[in-house]
């Protein structure tokens, strides 16, 4: 068993002098969608003999809490494939109030009915769902599965549960483009905010993904025909710019890494679930905290770090005609 180190370190600042603030965990690269955006049909996910431990988990994010980070995701993958999610929600949970503020998680919704109330017991207050449609057969088609009922029996479940909900909306051209007034709509009805984000071309797919990519102007465009959209200081601590729809009285998020970057204010890192941290999404830089902590402790693994506030690119390169790394999305979470 690796014991904590008390010892306080500096807060994490990067060489540019962004200070980090905002962990993503990926507990799992698996998922049981295979998105079209997202994945291939035919994927090969990493042996589960390599995943760090959800003690480890704990214990790197404790560190990362002791060093600055007030916030942190569980992501995948889909998280809640992953057994024990909602012990180590727990576990991180008891940090809240301690250096944490807030403990949240994103999922594609499938097993929220069984988890959505462990999560609300174990500090968790706030999720992101997401969800590209509300139409049956298109869902069916984008995520390769046939399981629109139980994401939002799942999404029912969690608003029960008392937790506050964000959807995530991928703006697919041709597929989901008509259908953003819609959703809007649904979240209001619902009372869930709603974030739409361009298509990132991280990863090998089986399509083309300058088919479908649509700038998120035109999203905007679309919804300013229907409402009247007012820009708004809200913020959820990551890369959304909000605009407020009067009409329906929710927050609209834009997430637009293409055309719009955020780089300049980027206060995340994303851990994976064999324990690289990934500096930057769109690169490759990257430390290994597993080896790190399995080698010498809590030291060694606050050296990594200072290590992976150094590298820490600038910014990422994205664009959409050429796949910026061979990771996918769901290996690092988004």
């Amino acid at each position: 068993m690796i014991v904590a180190d008390p010892a306080p370190k500096p807060l994490l600042v990067d060489s540019f002098g962004r200070r980090v603030s905002y962990l993503r965990v990926s507990v799992t690269d698996r998922c049981d969608f295979r998105c079209r955006y997202c994945m291939a049909e035919a994927m090969t996910f990493l042996p589960r003999r390599e995943l760090l431990s959800l003690e480890e988990l704990a214990l790197i994010v404790d560190r990362f809490v002791d060093r600055g980070v007030t916030k942190v995701r569980l992501t995948g993958g889909e998280p809640l494939v992953r057994r024990g999610l909602p012990e180590l929600a727990k576990r991180i949970g008891e940090r809240i109030g301690t250096g944490l503020n807030e403990l949240t998680l994103t999922t594609n919704g499938t097993r929220l009915t069984e988890a959505a109330r462990p999560l609300a017991e174990a500090g968790v207050r706030r999720i992101n769902v997401s969800l590209d449609t509300l139409d049956r057969e298109r869902f069916a088609y984008i995520a390769r599965r046939d399981c629109l009922d139980e994401v939002l029996a799942g999404i029912a479940a969690a608003r029960t549960a008392g937790l506050a909900i964000k959807i995530n909306m991928v703006a697919l051209k041709g597929l989901n483009d008509d259908g953003f007034v819609e959703m809007a709509e649904w979240c209001a009805a619902q009372g869930f905010d709603l974030s739409i984000i361009e298509t990132m071309p991280l990863g090998q797919i089986d399509e083309d993904r300058t088919d479908r990519f649509l700038p998120l102007n035109l999203a905007r465009e679309r919804l300013a025909q229907r409402f009247t959209l007012e820009d708004s200081d809200h913020s959820t601590g990551g890369p959304s710019r909000y605009i407020h729809a009067r009409e329906l009285d929710i927050h609209i998020g834009f997430i637009s890494p293409l055309t719009h970057n955020f780089c300049a204010s980027c206060n995340r890192v994303r851990l994976t679930a064999e324990g690289k941290l990934y500096l930057c999404l769109g690169q490759a830089d990257c430390v290994d905290l597993k080896a790190a902590l399995r080698g010498g402790g809590p030291r060694a693994l606050d050296a990594a770090l200072d290590e992976a506030m150094r590298i820490k690119p600038k910014a990422h390169d994205f664009r959409i005609e050429r796949t910026a790394v061979s990771r996918h999305m769901s290996v690092t979470g988004g």
